[in-house]
């Protein structure tokens, strides 16, 4: 079964007999909270979740600008939700899938029944879907996590390049160097390779048919018969990439510190431009990334 849902099934689905609960991750870098945007309209009955509190953490620099949270805090904002036991759940966002991805990735991984509603809001509006204002307190729910997420860790995605392809989807210009706003070192972890988010997404947010996003992780090397793993600047985005590979039926690991948690650890090695590495397959994707990068 897709992990995506589109606007008109999602209607389907609320009129059945047990509706899915929804969940509404408005968040986005230049403004975590979107309290506010939920209370000014949301689809009815989704419950606001917090992305800072409840589906991160805090920690020190080397644990990346995201880190994940512990069980016990998912949980409790699973039930906070709403969520009971058999719950399918949806979740959504403005549009941008970050942080529906992030929040789909979260509870996948702790055994929740869930959906990503594709096009986010956006899409619900487009195809005539209601909204509703204020905030929304469901009663408590009684879901249990069987655990939650770990992913890779900063040693596996040194290595990862050696065993596998280690996958970078920033933007090219920041896997390559030129730029970083955020972090205090620009550059790659050595040996990954580069795909930005725009070859698995349409202009309009929704993601690409299964076959198109296939064929964007195999141009890079990141064939069904290779390990892959995932990173991006702090994790979020690495869960949409996640997210992208379920969809055209690849699994891939996911590295949740990314280049935050990479750039803050003293004595990481660091790369830029475009990877020279040696052995065939090397440099196979370096050419590969050199002709991608003349398309964004």
């Amino acid at each position: 079964m897709s992990a995506l849902v589109s606007a008109a099934d999602l209607a389907e689905l609320l009129a059945g007999a047990r509706p899915p609960r929804l969940v509404d991750v408005r968040y986005r870098l230049d403004k975590p909270d979107g309290s506010d945007d939920h209370r000014a309209g949301h689809i009815p009955g989704a419950v606001y979740a917090d992305h800072d509190t409840e589906l991160a953490t805090h920690g020190a620099p080397s644990d990346g600008r995201h880190p994940l949270p512990s069980c016990e805090t998912l949980q409790t904002a699973v039930r906070r939700w709403g969520v009971n036991h058999g719950d399918t759940v949806v979740v959504y966002d403005g549009g941008t899938t970050m942080g529906a991805a992030r929040a789909w990735w979260l509870l996948r991984g702790s055994g929740i029944d869930v959906r990503v509603l594709d096009g986010g809001l956006t899409a619900w509006q487009a195809a005539g879907g209601d909204l509703e204002t204020g905030e929304v307190t469901p009663e408590p729910g009684d879901a249990t996590l069987r655990g939650t997420p770990n992913g890779i860790d900063i040693a596996d995605a040194g290595v990862w390049p050696e065993h596998g392809v280690l996958v970078d989807v920033r933007a090219a210009e920041r896997y390559r160097g030129e730029t970083e706003p955020l972090d205090p070192v620009a550059g790659h972890i050595p040996g990954a390779v580069n795909l930005p988010a725009s070859n698995y997404l349409n202009p309009d947010g929704t993601f690409r048919a299964a076959e198109e996003i296939a064929a964007a992780f195999d141009a890079v090397g990141a064939t069904e018969d290779e390990a892959v793993a995932v990173y991006c600047g702090s994790g979020v985005t690495a869960a949409q990439a996640a997210l992208a590979a379920d969809i055209a039926g690849r699994h891939v690991a996911l590295y949740p510190g990314s280049w935050s948690a990479w750039s803050n650890t003293p004595g990481r090695p660091v790369a830029t431009g475009t990877e020279r590495n040696d052995g065939p397959r090397q440099v196979r994707l370096a050419q590969i990334n050199d002709a991608l990068a003349g398309d964004h």
